[in-house]
């Protein structure tokens, strides 16, 4: 029998690259997998997605070229000092519906010889509008059906309500409040026939797609027998340093609590434990707080951090600041489609720490790691304020304040956020001079792009193509 240091279960991204890292240290590694080396992310995940992803943005390229001028035509422990187990999970398909089992799910989806033409994807999370968003941009009549009223309802409210519109604005046919009661095939055709609970009947559907979730690949493990504790759901029990319930078992990535199912946060994982177990550093660990999270929708989105309603609940509402702003990226300056963008800034306490950024749209998904680094370093508001903006490329409209600039980073947003009136509006710099005798008059400040009505009342603003007018309302 074969001696091993360290026994990896799973060969995923995360069970690979602790693997790795804890040979470097001279470990005796043993690596078991079932399937294909590289988990989910490798063959059915992460990186097939971003092959097709990239294929959809192509396609909304294609669609905007001419607004610029363009025409374009079995597993068992092994004796060793240390064990890992890092099996990952596996998509759900609903076993209570009749027909479910003619669907497939997002691992069937990178097997598509086709692109269908008529399909229907069913889920609310990241994968289901990511699935969703790819193949109605690549000309697939798209079906998305939710059970609620809103899409990816963990992620702040904002920026879900944002997706969730702009969802039903676009190509993706979004169908709310709905459930699948039953799947028929027509055994000719292979055309399914899709009912709802809502006496909704989708027809001549060529594909079905589960996006419901995932779960550990737990259930063939036997755990219980080496008291190994899971949760009622099988995710394996861990405490911060990766133990287990066992002396010596570690479990990393989707198999294991806290529920992070992201690759990076394995990999992580993975390999602060390798240097724990192998290096002599007894205190690394990952820390899960502030990991950032990416949705490759379209347009994208991008959150790391508390959502609004966290920090409320963890600060308190008198402490929370919320700064936010909607804007059109200047891409869109030329073009006959229009897509808005949002972001959010969530501060907590008197110094305004920055807890949480959420962003939706264009470029989201490559801005963010940066401000993830900011919300980690636990840098201010104020701090954001004194950064200088390298490019000016858009229009931002402050939502709940008074402001206007010219520019979409969170420096400009934060300085102009939580105006309380048009006075405080020329202290921020937007006027430079005010007066205010609450009479009915007609006022023009020095900055040329702002205009004053003075009634008795508390102060408005609205956004105009050259200028904002403040106008102050009857109380």
């Amino acid at each position: 029998m074969k001696q091993f240091d360290y026994l990896v279960i799973g060969g995923g991204s995360g069970g690979i690259a602790s693997a790795r890292r804890a040979r470097q240290f001279k470990a005796k590694v043993g690596l078991i997998e079932i399937d294909r080396l590289g988990g989910t992310c490798v063959n059915v995940g992460c990186v097939p997605k971003k092959v097709m992803y990239n294929a959809a943005f192509h396609a909304e390229f294609l669609r905007d070229h001419a607004d610029y001028g363009f025409e374009a035509p079995l597993v068992k422990f092994n004796w060793s000092m240390h064990t890992l187990i890092a099996v990952g999970g596996t998509p759900i398909i609903p076993k209570d519906i009749t027909g479910a089992e003619y669907g497939t799910d997002s691992d069937g989806f990178f097997r598509f010889d086709d692109l269908p033409k008529k399909v229907v994807v069913v889920g609310a999370g990241y994968i289901a509008v990511e699935l969703a968003a790819i193949l109605a941009e690549l000309g697939s009549e798209t079906y998305l059906l939710i059970r609620f009223d809103k899409v990816l309802r963990t992620f702040d409210e904002s920026i879900s309500e944002a997706l969730t519109n702009q969802l039903k604005h676009g190509p993706v046919k979004l169908m709310t409040h709905t459930k699948v009661s039953k799947v028929e095939k027509d055994n000719v055709t292979g055309k399914l026939t899709i009912h709802t609970d809502q006496k909704t009947v989708l027809e001549s559907i060529d594909q079905l797609i589960w996006a419901i979730g995932r779960k550990p690949l737990t259930a063939e493990l036997n755990l219980s027998a080496v008291k190994i504790e899971t949760t009622e759901k099988g995710y394996i029990k861990v405490d911060d340093y990766q133990n287990t319930t066992r002396n010596g078992v570690y479990a990393i990535g989707d198999v294991c609590t806290p529920k992070f199912e992201l690759t990076p946060v394995a990999i992580a994982a993975g390999r602060r434990l390798a240097h724990r177990l192998f290096n002599g550093e007894k205190d690394n660990r990952l820390f899960y707080e502030n990991i950032p999270t990416v949705v490759f929708s379209h347009p994208p989105l991008g959150t790391t951090g508390l959502t609004e309603r966290e920090a409320v609940d963890k600060f308190g509402r008198d402490n929370v600041k919320v700064y936010t702003s909607t804007f059109t990226n200047m891409y869109f300056a030329v073009t006959t489609y229009k897509e808005k963008t949002v972001m959010k800034l969530v501060c907590a306490g008197k110094d305004e720490k920055v807890v949480g950024i959420h962003i939706f749209g264009m470029g989201a998904d490559e801005m963010l790691q940066g401000f993830a680094v900011c919300v980690r370093a636990g840098l201010t508001k104020k701090q954001f304020d004194e950064c200088v903006n390298y490019t000016c490329s858009g229009c931002i409209q402050l939502h709940d304040t008074c402001a206007w600039c010219m520019d979409e980073s969170f420096n400009n947003l934060a300085q102009y956020s939580r105006c309380d009136s048009a006075q405080t509006l020329a202290e921020h710099g937007c006027a430079q001079e005010y007066i205010v005798d609450h009479k009915s008059t007609l006022r023009t400040v020095k900055d040329e792009s702002f205009t004053e009505e003075v009634e008795d009342g508390q102060p408005t603003v609205q956004l105009r193509p050259q200028h904002v007018e403040i106008f102050i309302r009857p109380s």
